[in-house]
């Protein structure tokens, strides 16, 4: 990964800022800056989106399939996001949302998704186990 996320905190002293900062450069990295807050930027950006993808899954709003075209096409992802989510792993996924939900109950971003639940207690974690949404046994 090219990106690397540097999480300042009040606490954060300049000198230290920085030296992250300039670390970043010299193993080749492009670095951002971000408040201390859940999933970062990627990961707080990312996880709402397939966690929503997973809802419209649920609803019958559109197919696994039709759901990555759209974004991959649509959005110029290089990947779908029901795709993505097979590949971070659907026990990643939900111990975040579980997670959050925990700490933040009021945000309906992170309500817990029934059928991310019944994947992982199925053990098909996406592409680690051969299935999640997608079957990748050969």
């Amino acid at each position: 990964m090219k990106l690397l996320e540097v999480i300042r905190t009040p606490q954060t002293s300049d000198e230290t800022y920085e030296t992250l900062m300039a670390w970043a450069k010299t193993i080749g990295k492009t670095a951002i800056t971000c408040k201390d807050t859940p999933g970062f930027v990627v990961n707080r950006l990312l996880v709402p989106l397939l966690a929503e993808s997973v809802r419209m899954l649920e609803r019958g709003d559109a197919s696994a399939r039709d759901i990555d075209i759209a974004m991959k096409l649509g959005a110029g992802h290089p990947m779908g996001p029901i795709e993505l989510a097979d590949y971070v792993g659907h026990d990643t996924t939900n111990s975040i949302i579980n997670g959050w939900h925990e700490k933040f109950p009021e945000n309906p971003l992170f309500n817990p998704l029934p059928t991310l639940q019944k994947l992982v207690d199925e053990k098909k974690l996406g592409v680690k186990t051969g299935e999640g949404f997608y079957n990748y046994k050969k």
